[in-house]
């Protein structure tokens, strides 16, 4: 896809944020969107489809959080990327910022050349490629790349994209050890900085959702997917 293929969606109710990243959204090459409040970037959101939104946290009304949470509903963006862009660095923030959905952080104020640099890393990351294996079976589970949807026990259970890519690849490999710099770099790329935490909170909700014993803590190390067959 050509950079013009893509559409940035921009929240913000400060208007000189929305006209300085917008300006260099606009002059990387990019298609923009540009909303000041919430309940009208989901709508934005569910007319355009983008493929990244940036939201930021602190705004009246509906903040960016609760924004997350809802764009997190609608299937149709179950690939998107959501960012959060805010001058907030506290920790309970971006832990809440996870658990609704979001995929990083940009952290303002950035120079122009950053802020670019971190954008065309997340894009980088969303799933064009159609060359990879569409379907794929253990056990009760089925990741069903074509249809972004996990199913368990014949039951579809819709996963943010982060978390859908990391259980995918969990189980591409049954048994295989990951380190936590070969996660990042597989699911998140290493040219994006995400917080210690993040995937640890991916994982928790993740064995949540299935109520999977398969994913198991390799202490120090990182995570596996325990599976046998039975004989």
């Amino acid at each position: 896809m050509e950079k013009s293929d893509y559409t940035i969606l921009l929240v913000d109710d400060e208007p000189d944020i929305l006209e300085f990243v917008g300006y260099n959204i606009k002059k990387e090459g990019y298609s923009l969107i540009t909303s000041s409040n919430g309940k009208e970037a989901i709508e934005l959101a569910r007319r355009d489809l983008p493929q990244l939104i940036i939201l930021d946290i602190m705004m009246p009304g509906m903040d960016g959080i609760e924004v997350c949470s809802e764009l997190r509903k609608i299937p149709e963006l179950k690939q998107t990327i959501i960012a959060f862009l805010t001058a907030r660095g506290e920790d309970f923030t971006q832990i809440a910022g996870l658990d609704a959905g979001g995929d990083d952080y940009i952290t303002k104020p950035i120079k122009p050349r950053v802020l670019m640099s971190r954008i065309n890393a997340l894009l980088r990351r969303y799933p064009t490629d159609k060359t990879r294996e569409l379907q794929m079976v253990l056990g009760d589970t089925i990741i069903d790349r074509e249809r972004y949807v996990i199913i368990k026990n014949g039951q579809e259970i819709l996963f943010p994209r982060k978390e859908f890519e990391l259980l995918a690849l969990l189980m591409s490999k049954p048994n295989k050890v990951f380190s936590r710099e070969e996660i990042f770099e597989e699911v998140w790329g290493d040219d994006v900085v995400v917080g210690d935490r993040t995937i640890d909170v991916h994982i928790r909700r993740i064995r949540e959702k299935l109520n999977d014993e398969n994913i198991k803590t390799i202490k120090g190390v990182g995570y596996k997917y325990e599976f046998y067959t039975k004989s």
